[in-house]
């Protein structure tokens, strides 16, 4: 029997969710359903099945938080693929089909989105295992949902009538309302949940068929990819020319061998607030929310807060509070949202991209307040870690140890600091900042001069290769 190879697709920027969700920090590293983040309840669902570390595709930028947060869950060290730039599904299944063939087996892959929530995951698993042995004859299985409402944001599967996996008779792009409802009320079509189950050889040899050029470019880029520990960074140039195209159009559109079991395991693609609303614990209003929230005479809405937030003769509402921005919508209008993001990006504002809060592989630093000449962080520094031997040519720094023990290097001294105690770091002086200790460190750094930019910045020694 093939081993099940689990593949977490780990892309995307999670737009419609601003401003929770933004591109240095996208909804599958929050915690949205639960206590654990989305990426790592996706690897908690399948950890029971998997007979390998998982395959994780994600982007360059996010390659850190993809180990921290499969580490917190004691996830087996995963294989971590790193794309320069997004190339959509088809491309990304294919480098971790070549990573999955790389050590001689020829393993089933489970292909997941690593943002979505399954509410019944005994079912799922369930679904797993009967898809398998379809899966190991050949087909290429995708998992259909069975729906309840006639949902026009999602495309759809039709299938033959029959129990079990059964063959696909056709595709169908999101449907305007009336055209879903008469897929409700006619049975055998499914919503396209974006999971797979495949042979690793299998997929490839179909999208050979169908779309060498993408085969050759992802080849290119994984033959040329730099190795660095658990991170492969395909080669830049190679997967830039990679095509852009999805699994289905690119392959589940054209073989004969696409094959679909439905399923009824609480699926959400948690495209949206108010699909968040829906898998939510809702009270006798109708109301969910999340922190310090206070609703009165208010009904099915929802709030995620940070501070204090309360919501006083309102319905259908969506408020969502973060330390530098406030969404205010109502629940039927919460697509729009991603006209937000694209207006921020249009104006080069940071919270498009940025929390107040930005995090670094060392930790993270929060710049809590800001005028003309002078800035001020708050800085948090995991044990063990150290940032990069630096200087600036325009800034100069104060830190104050809050929390922990500090090791600071300034040009040829190196010295411990502990609470309470404080160091200035001249401009121009060669600097760095370490833990030493097995608590994190927290300090208040004051930074002054003409000019505060991230990138005024020169590294001459960094363990995470930006120097």
């Amino acid at each position: 029997m093939p081993k099940l190879q689990p593949v977490l697709l780990s892309g995307g920027s999670g737009t419609r969710l601003w401003p929770l969700s933004r591109e240095a920090y996208p909804k599958q590293f929050l915690a949205l359903a639960g206590d654990d983040t989305m990426l790592q309840a996706t690897w908690r669902r399948v950890a029971d099945l998997a007979d390998a570390a998982p395959i994780v595709v994600a982007g360059e930028e996010h390659r850190f938080l993809v180990a921290e947060q499969l580490r917190q869950v004691g996830a087996p060290t995963p294989a971590i693929l790193l794309e320069p730039m997004g190339r959509n599904t088809a491309p990304a299944i294919a480098a971790a089909a070549m990573q999955a063939l790389r050590g001689g087996d020829d393993p089933l892959l489970l292909v997941l989105p690593s943002d979505h929530v399954v509410g019944d995951a005994d079912a799922f698993r369930a679904a797993v295992r009967k898809a398998m042995p379809a899966a190991e004859r050949g087909a290429l299985v995708t998992f259909g949902i069975v729906p309840d409402a006639p949902e026009t944001g999602f495309g759809y599967i039709q299938a033959e009538q029959g129990d079990g996996v059964q063959r696909v008779l056709r595709f169908v792009e999101k449907p305007d309302a009336a055209t879903a409802q008469s897929y409700l009320d006619a049975g055998g079509y499914y919503w396209n949940s974006g999971m797979f189950l495949l042979r690793a050889s299998r997929y490839l040899d179909e999208l050979q068929r169908f779309r060498p050029d993408i085969v050759a470019a992802v080849r290119a880029a994984f033959d040329a990819a730099a190795r660095d520990g658990d991170f492969i960074r395909f080669d830049n140039a190679a997967f830039a020319a990679c095509p852009s195209d999805s699994i289905d159009y690119a392959v589940m559109e054209k073989t004969d061998a696409a094959m679909v079991l439905p399923v009824d395991i609480g699926w959400n693609d948690v495209g949206s607030w108010s699909s968040l609303w829906d898998v939510s614990e809702q009270d006798a209003d109708g109301n969910a929310h999340h922190g310090d929230v206070i609703a009165i005479d208010s009904r099915n809405s929802y709030a995620y807060a940070r501070r204090m937030v309360a919501l006083v003769g309102v319905d259908d509402l969506v408020v969502v509070e973060t330390d530098d921005a406030v969404l205010v919508a109502r629940k039927d209008k919460v697509q729009q949202v991603k006209d937000v993001v694209a207006r921020l990006k249009a104006e080069q504002r940071s919270q498009a991209a940025l929390h107040r809060e930005v995090h670094r592989p060392w930790g993270s630093y929060d710049s809590i307040d800001m005028a003309e000449g002078f800035q001020v962080k708050r800085i948090k520094v995991k044990p063990g870690a150290r940032l990069s031997l630096q200087s600036h040519a325009r800034r100069a720094e104060h830190w104050i140890v809050v929390r922990g023990t500090a090791r600071v290097t300034r040009d040829n001294d190196v010295f411990e600091l502990f609470a309470n105690q404080s160091t200035y770091i001249p401009i121009g002086a060669k600097h760095r900042l370490e833990n030493p200790g097995s608590e994190m460190l927290e300090l208040i750094e004051v930074q002054s001069g003409d000019y505060l930019g991230e990138d005024d910045i020169v590294r001459y020694d960094d363990q995470y290769g930006r120097a």
